[in-house]
This record gives C-alpha cells, sequence and structure tokens, in this order.
C-alpha cells in the first residue's frame, strides 16, 4: 500500500493548519537502515509512542510505561494510525483541541535491524512479521540497545489490537524500566517537557 493511502488516517484527523506536525509526503525514503523513534508525548494521558520505519511510513504504538531495559517488564503497547517519516524529527505542541493535544519530546532515535524468522530459522519480511503479530528487532538508538520483540496478544473482532513490547536476551546493567518522563530529555535538543511547553508559549 502507497504512503499516501497508509497516511489517511493520519491526515484525516489532523488540521495542518492548526498544528505543526508534518502533513507526510508520497516519496519513498532514500534508503539506508530502517529507523526508530520514541517520543514522550504529554497528551491527555502521558505516554510514550514507540514508532518502527516500515516501508515509507512509520508503524506505531501508544506504549504507557516506555519501552523497558528489563526483560521482566512486559510493556503495554496499543497500535495507533501510521505516522510519516518526517514525524522522527517531530518536537513541539501540538495546539489544545487538536487530536493529540500535548507536548511531545524526542527521548531517542536511531536505526533497528529487523531479526524475524520463520520456524526454520529462515529470515521473514519485517512487514509480515507484522502483520502475523511477532516481530523482533535489535535497537541502535542514543539509549536504547539490543533486542526487542512486538507480540501481538489480542484481536478484537472491532479491530482493536494490544501488543506486548518486550526486551529480549540480558537486562542492561545501566538502568532498569522506563525514565521519568518529566524528568526526560530529548535526544534532539536536550529540553524536557516542560521547556518545550515554555519555549512555545514564548513564541
Amino acid at each position: 500500500m502507497a504512503a499516501e493511502d497508509r497516511l489517511r488516517t493520519y491526515r484525516g484527523k489532523r488540521d495542518f493548519e492548526r498544528t505543526r506536525e508534518p502533513s507526510g509526503r508520497a516519496a519513498r525514503d532514500g534508503g539506508g537502515a530502517p529507523r526508530f523513534v520514541v517520543q514522550i508525548h504529554d497528551a491527555r494521558r502521558m505516554h510514550f509512542d514507540f514508532r518502527l520505519q516500515v516501508d515509507d511510513v512509520l508503524n506505531s504504538w501508544s506504549v504507557p510505561k516506555g519501552p523497558s531495559g528489563d526483560p521482566g517488564d512486559k510493556r503495554l503497547a496499543v497500535p495507533t494510525e501510521d505516522h510519516p517519516l518526517e514525524y522522527e524529527d517531530f518536537e513541539g505542541v501540538i495546539p489544545k483541541g487538536e487530536y493529540g493535544g500535548g507536548t511531545v519530546i524526542v527521548w531517542d532515535r536511531g536505526t533497528y535491524e529487523p531479526l524475524s524468522h520463520d520456524r526454520r530459522g529462515r529470515p521473514v519480511d519485517f512487514a509480515e512479521s507484522l502483520e502475523r503479530g511477532h516481530a523482533t528487532f535489535r535497537l541502535h538508538g542514543s539509549k536504547l540497545h539490543g533486542e526487542y520483540a512486538l507480540t501481538r496478544f489480542r484481536s478484537g473482532a472491532d479491530g482493536e489490537e494490544a501488543w506486548l513490547l518486550v526486551r529480549k536476551g540480558p537486562a542492561r546493567a545501566e538502568g532498569h524500566g522506563s525514565p521519568d518522563p518529566r524528568r526526560a530529555r530529548s535526544v534532539r535538543t536536550g529540553r524536557t517537557l516542560a521547556q518545550v511547553a515554555s519555549d512555545a508559549g514564548r513564541q
């Protein structure tokens, strides 16, 4: 499916004359390793947005507690609409009254390696592995490193899905669990949520 079609839901929820979120482009990305981004979103409820580049868009999940470096933590991840690739750089304040109104920072970003394979150990296309409901990948971010898995555990008749995001392998020694979102700093600008909101208020 073309990115233009995959972004229809994303665009339909937003008024780009009011929000500074990117509207997205139809052109295919120029190659290289696929990207990932984790944003902290102080909306109606604080949460982390976990996004993986799959072809021309960012597949997205809302992760209330955020990704964890502890394999014992099973983080709920609820799929949201696909986002444009440019969303990797988005940081700012979505106006009140708009979809997702609130402050956003780029907590981490980088590239990832698809690791999905079948029972015989043969590589499986990453998009296909997501469709099947289980995908593994290795993150190379500024903060997140190592192998993770996304596994669908609920697929309701109404189309609502629920997944688990889990760190695989040994825990990272430098920190378990997720950061305090209000103290966390952007990997892009070094700002906290409060600083981004304050800067936007002065503009």
